[in-house]
């Protein structure tokens, strides 16, 4: 199976399935003498794991993170760090039914006629258990990112279903299972998960993620851009459908005269563009946002064939999100870092010596994507 590796300097490798022994992922390409431990990691799988509210599949995994390589007396090598995270509750039997149908919305049918053979095990190598090595990763590209320019990655539900959630506030985020910025919209969160768990349905979901204070001149200007590899690595997240870069479609019906961010000596005045130009990054907050499609794991009667071609009817059984969007935003912010961490390398390694005249002017305040 290809495509399991991403970035080119700051290299990640994800390996494992949802009901094997293990998951994991191999980071190539850290700079030496980064001060890194289990504890720099661990926070960021925290906030990603299953069963932390009644909101989310009940699977019971601890997610603690092992080092296995890369790091020697507290502080990285510059070699391969090898993350492993074991599998600690997975209940294959609950999959028994259905190794013989497919699955309506999921990828059953695809892997079935690209590999000739599926694991249906919880979805196997298909499953949203594999973005925790990602996750992993990503915290080790945040502390970089942080000690070297002082970003900052953080992200929230914007969406849920048909309920749009005002921004409020950043602290509110981290005081709900939601990742929801707005207090007041919590609980028609819940009834709205509640009444989808009776019916036995799902809902998608819409993250905003913003990074601040990121360095100018990250990205290349043609095939590299840093938007195109950011959608590129949120098209990645398992169930997402859709991205936009800051105003995305909105743009559409912009004019020029307002689409088009004005600077002055004090700083950009708006940030339509998001944070890039052309394909590298002008020192404004980089705002991202991400459509996710309903959970496909429903118990609501699908109709679908078997193996052979015959019809049938699905009913999936087991513990799932009615909606994986409520544990996506520690997903989306990993990915952002692990594009800004690769990025950053490739900037350093061709354009270090570079000095203009005119230095960067002020980025505009972080706000919401």
């Amino acid at each position: 199976m290809a495509g399991n590796s991403f970035g080119q300097l700051f290299r990640v490798t994800t390996f494992g399935e949802s009901h094997g022994p293990a998951i994991g992922c191999v980071v190539d390409g850290c700079p030496p003498g980064m001060e890194l431990d289990a504890s720099d990691i661990q926070p960021d799988l925290d906030r990603r794991r299953p069963g932390t509210s009644r909101h989310v599949t009940q699977r019971q995994e601890s997610d603690r993170v092992e080092i296995l390589s890369g790091v020697f007396e507290g502080k990285s090598t510059g070699s391969p760090i090898a993350l492993l995270i074991r599998n600690e509750d997975a209940r294959s039997s609950d999959y028994g039914d259905i190794a013989q149908v497919f699955r309506p919305g999921h990828a059953d049918y695809t892997y079935w006629h690209k590999y000739g053979l599926r694991d249906h095990r919880g979805g196997g190598r298909s499953s949203a258990r594999v973005t925790a090595p990602a996750v992993a990763a990503g915290a080790i590209a945040r502390k970089w990112l942080a000690r070297e320019f002082g970003t900052r990655i953080r992200g929230y539900l914007a969406q849920l279903g048909e309920i749009e959630i005002p921004f409020v506030d950043w602290d509110e985020v981290r005081r709900n299972p939601f990742f929801a910025p707005n207090a007041s919209v919590v609980p028609a969160l819940e009834a709205h998960l509640d009444a989808l768990r009776r019916e036995g349905d799902s809902c998608g979901a819409r993250i905003n993620v913003v990074a601040d204070s990121v360095p100018v001149g990250l990205g290349e200007p043609i095939y590299d851009k840093l938007d195109a590899d950011i959608a590129y690595a949120m098209m990645g997240i398992n169930a997402a459908k859709g991205v936009e870069i800051g105003a995305g479609f909105r743009a559409v019906a912009q004019r020029g005269s307002e689409h088009g961010d004005e600077l002055t000596p004090q700083g950009f005045l708006t940030n339509h563009a998001g944070g890039t130009l052309g394909g590298i990054s002008s020192g404004q907050p980089l705002l991202v946002s991400i459509a996710l499609k309903p959970t496909s794991s429903i118990r609501t009667p699908r109709r679908s064939i078997d193996t052979h071609g015959a019809p049938v009817s699905v009913e999936t059984r087991g513990r799932h999100d009615p909606c994986v969007g409520i544990r996506a935003a520690p997903i989306a912010e990993a990915m952002l870092a692990l594009v800004l961490m690769d990025h950053a390398l490739r900037h350093r390694a061709q354009c270090a010596q570079v000095r203009c005249e005119v230095a960067p002017i002020p980025g505009e305040a972080p706000g919401t994507a």
